[in-house]
């Protein structure tokens, strides 16, 4: 019961009524980039304890009409051997299928796909496609926005299969999952736009959840981040998962999250 007030008074707490930022730093939102407009990202991600691993990904993203949106990903770690390796690849599709638009505010839903291919062996109970399990990923994500407020949410299904490389799923894993994401995210700088060339400040409280049905374990994150944006094309983050509860054995409990963004409008 703990945890769900926790995030009510987080949410509560950024409801504040005034330009809202929807680009979440662990989350899609349902709003796609802009049009023949290319996203390049570099990120790394990984945990101190018990030793310190770490995951870095370069990823592209292609907004290919103002209905679809697509990612491609590669995936490079340590964390299931010595030393640096590449894992594998996934790729990632948003078709926006609602949009209820007003003034300063509108609301939006798409529906997601992700398709991943990793090379790993499968050592933890969590399902997951960024460079850990081989499977499919399908969902709906919902956006609100509300001047400089903005509320995401999302619910997912997982199947995973066999790795590559004879790294088979375990008889005792989960091979299905649900995924589920609370989002909110608001601008605190600029306090009004003057030009493009500001430097926004956003700050995001962001919960992201996974169950293995059938199996009793599941987990609960609460994922705070910070996020710069300069000149309107080159965006920062800074995310750090903080477990409210776990009954999972996985990599992303006390995750960080440092990433850069750099995008080209208007190809």
């Amino acid at each position: 019961m703990k945890h769900f007030i926790f995030m009510a008074l987080c949410l509560i707490g950024m409801a504040c009524p005034v330009f809202a930022q929807e680009l979440y730093v662990n989350t899609e939102p349902a709003s796609n980039m802009a049009t023949s407009s290319l996203g390049i990202r570099l990120e790394n991600q990984g945990y101190f304890k018990p030793t310190y691993k770490n995951r870095s990904t370069l990823e592209l993203m292609y907004g290919a009409s103002r209905h679809l949106m697509v990612h491609g990903s590669l995936y490079v770690s340590d964390y299931y051997q010595s030393s640096q390796h590449f894992e594998g690849g996934s790729v990632y599709a948003k078709y926006r299928f609602l949009s209820v638009d007003s003034v300063q505010k509108h609301f939006r839903g798409a529906f997601f796909a992700k398709l991943s291919g990793i090379n790993n062996p499968i050592v933890n109970q969590e399902i997951t496609l960024e460079g850990d399990n081989s499977g499919l990923q399908s969902g709906l994500v919902f956006t609100q926005l509300l001047h400089k407020l903005a509320l995401s949410g999302s619910v997912s299904y997982l199947h995973a299969w066999d790795n590559a490389g004879d790294n088979n799923i375990p008889l005792s894993n989960a091979k299905n999952a649900i995924g589920y994401t609370l989002s909110s995210g608001y601008l605190l700088l600029p306090k009004a736009y003057k030009s493009y060339e500001q430097v926004n400040l956003n700050v995001y409280a962001e919960f992201l959840g996974k169950i293995n049905p059938g199996y009793g374990q599941s987990y609960l994150d609460a994922a705070p981040a910070v996020q710069l944006i300069f000149n309107s094309t080159i965006r920062v983050d800074f995310s750090y998962r903080i477990p409210l509860y776990n009954t999972m054995v996985r990599n992303t409990a006390n995750m960080y999250l440092v990433r850069v963004e750099y995008n080209l409008f208007n190809l």
